[in-house]
């Protein structure tokens, strides 16, 4: 079960990933993202947000990846504790998304970030 959870937290932590990339290079997805307060384009610094987005979802995915046992076995020891960091972001975005004032963003965000806590709870209780 914990291999079945931490390859769903992956493949949706990329997938949001990607998104963060597109909205970084240019994608009019504004509306989806950050409250959905900007239409089209997003702006230099809130793409800087959409960056440092990307890189705690890559990070996020590698610690639920040494959590679940597929690479880094050195890493066991601090993954028991950071997977719990990987929970509490999840969580966050789940109240987030829940209380966004975007309807769009709330739609297509809320289920996505439940299933990433669903997932990852999983894996940190594995």
């Amino acid at each position: 079960m914990t291999t079945i959870a931490a390859g769903f937290f992956v493949l949706l932590a990329f997938g949001v990933a990607l998104f963060q990339a597109a909205l970084i290079c240019g994608a009019p997805w504004g509306e989806l993202t950050m409250g959905g307060r900007v239409t089209g384009v997003l702006p230099w610094r809130l793409r800087a947000v959409a960056f440092v987005s990307l890189l705690l979802l890559l990070a996020f995915a590698a610690i639920v990846g040494v959590r679940a046992l597929w690479f880094l076995p050195a890493l066991q020891e601090p993954s028991r504790w950071l997977v719990w960091v990987v929970v509490g972001y999840c969580a966050l975005g789940v109240l987030a998304n829940a209380l966004t004032p975007s309807r769009r963003e709330r739609r297509l965000w809320l289920p996505v970030v439940a299933l990433m806590l669903v997932s990852s709870l999983l894996v940190a209780r594995a």
